[in-house]
């Protein structure tokens, strides 16, 4: 006999337990709200358990045996690498495990949240539903993430392709891993291990990178192929086959398949929202995403709020976390912040690491009229020549004396952008970035001197020299 649901009354119930939803719940929570979080998978969602976290892991033990090859350079002498799969899947767990508590159980339920690991779905506009409980609430926040979109490529689905969830814990380090996709997660993917001793296939139906300054992506392809890596760009992929010893990808127009040991599917991501039965919820969408204003709020059932990917306005981590301080901010404080209202910055982190803010130069020369660029490169900054590692630059895109996006390419750069998100938030002009004392020597001295190259040609030209022959007759 089926036990009855537990009937619960909740002022928010958040379902989904990653980034977004947690930072909702919590926030709830810390103003003695009654609030309810569904998770019915791991907590800590795709970030902490298969996407951000275990892949900077894997890129710093990769970062460690590039390092250690390339050595000889600083006048250090170093063994040749040995790579032990099973002690960097550790070095992966350790990483996760240690940041675990942090979105625990135990640690949102001391704060007052009740949770429950259940699968949640809509019985009515303001009705959660589990298998052992029945939540009516007065705002619903949904946060359920993403997965990998898998394409629907003949034979696809009968190989044993790897995505970002199983990637990190492979039996053996991939004798051949052939990727499909070259975005962040691809690219990524690819030089951490070819660095580990990989051989690496990267195939893309367009080029690598193309959210980032396209200069600067096309210096990280270059990089990655020194390092080894295969990259085939502008391809057609028209069947998978083979098995969990050699899988074939045949593209259109080559007569040979690629073949390798692993596949890894990284070609883009689909908000999680199949089982949320949206209809009952009268919760609009369009099969990717949940129709919100800028608010992030339902535009057809107004107890409803969509955060992070679900919401379809990107999907970052730092994003999502974003989109819960708008809602907290919106629904409980009732200010009139909107989703869109702060520039939003990506990283790549690979080497040279790739940092873009704003605008693209492309796309603000297809938005404004008239914009300047403005660059300074590490090859002059003498901290990146102290370290040996020179590559890239501080590029700033500029309309009306304001930057509107800018792109750093170079060691560091996720660091160093946030310098810039602190000028574009706040509305300040170029001049700012040239308006402080920046220490020596730091690579974020490269932002000021790309600023201050802006007014180069205003402060040393014509005028200003007549302008300072006049003010030096003045004693």
């Amino acid at each position: 006999m089926s036990k009855t649901p537990k009937a619960l009354n909740a002022d928010l119930v958040v379902i989904g337990a990653g980034s977004a939803g947690l930072s909702a719940a919590a926030g709830a929570a810390m103003l003695d709200l009654k609030v309810v979080l569904y998770e019915q998978h791991k907590m800590g969602g795709d970030c902490l358990n298969y996407g951000c976290v275990p892949s900077k892991a894997l890129l710093s033990a990769a970062k460690v045996a590039n390092e250690i090859r390339n050595a000889s350079k600083y006048g250090v002498s170093a063994s040749d690498v040995k790579v032990d799969w099973n002690k960097v899947k550790k070095h992966i767990q350790n990483a996760i495990q240690t940041i675990k508590p942090v979105d625990s159980q135990e640690r949102f339920e001391g704060l007052g949240v009740t949770v429950i690991r259940e699968a949640a779905s809509f019985a009515d506009h303001e009705t959660i539903v589990s298998s052992s409980t029945t939540t009516r609430a007065k705002r619903i926040v949904v946060a359920t993430g993403s997965r990998a979109t898998i394409p629907p490529i003949p034979g696809i689905r009968e190989v044993p392709y790897l995505t970002n969830e199983t990637i990190f814990s492979i039996k053996d380090l991939p004798e051949h891993l052939v990727i499909l996709g070259g975005g962040p997660i691809g690219i990524e993917m690819a030089q951490a291990f070819v660095r580990l001793g990989s051989k690496v296939t990267v195939i893309d139906m367009a080029h690598v990178l193309p959210r980032a300054d396209q200069k600067h992506a096309e210096i990280v392809a270059e990089s990655l192929k020194k390092e080894g890596v295969t990259i085939l760009e502008n391809q057609s992929v028209e069947k998978v086959s083979g098995d969990s010893n050699k899988i074939s990808v045949s593209l259109k127009g080559r007569k040979s398949p690629v073949t390798g040991s692993h596949f890894l599917v990284a070609a883009g991501r689909k908000a999680v929202l199949e089982e949320l039965n949206l209809e009952a919820g009268q919760v609009a969408h369009d099969g990717t995403k949940i129709t919100v204003s800028e608010s992030l709020r339902s535009k057809s059932n107004p107890r409803v709020w969509a955060l992070g990917d679900a919401a379809g306005k990107g999907q970052f981590t730092h994003l999502a976390g974003w989109h819960a301080s708008v809602f907290i901010r919106r629904a409980y404080f009732k200010q009139s912040i909107q989703a869109s209202s702060l520039p939003l910055p990506a990283v790549t982190y690979v080497q040279p690491e790739i940092a873009q803010i704003g605008l693209t130069e492309i796309l603000a020369r297809e938005k404004f009229k008239n914009i300047s660029t403005s660059h300074f490169s590490f090859g002059e900054n003498d901290r990146a020549i102290a370290e040996g590692k020179t590559s890239g630059e501080v590029k700033l895109v500029i309309h009306k004396g304001k930057v509107v996006g800018a792109s750093i390419l170079g060691e560091g750069a996720g660091d160093i952008v946030q310098l810039i998100a602190v000028a574009m938030s706040n509305g300040l002009k170029v001049q700012a970035l040239t308006n402080f004392i920046s220490p020596y020597p730091t690579r974020a001295e490269a932002v000021k001197r790309a600023a201050s190259a802006h007014f180069t040609d205003i402060v040393f030209g014509t005028r200003m020299k007549k302008l300072v022959s006049i003010l030096n007759r003045i004693p």
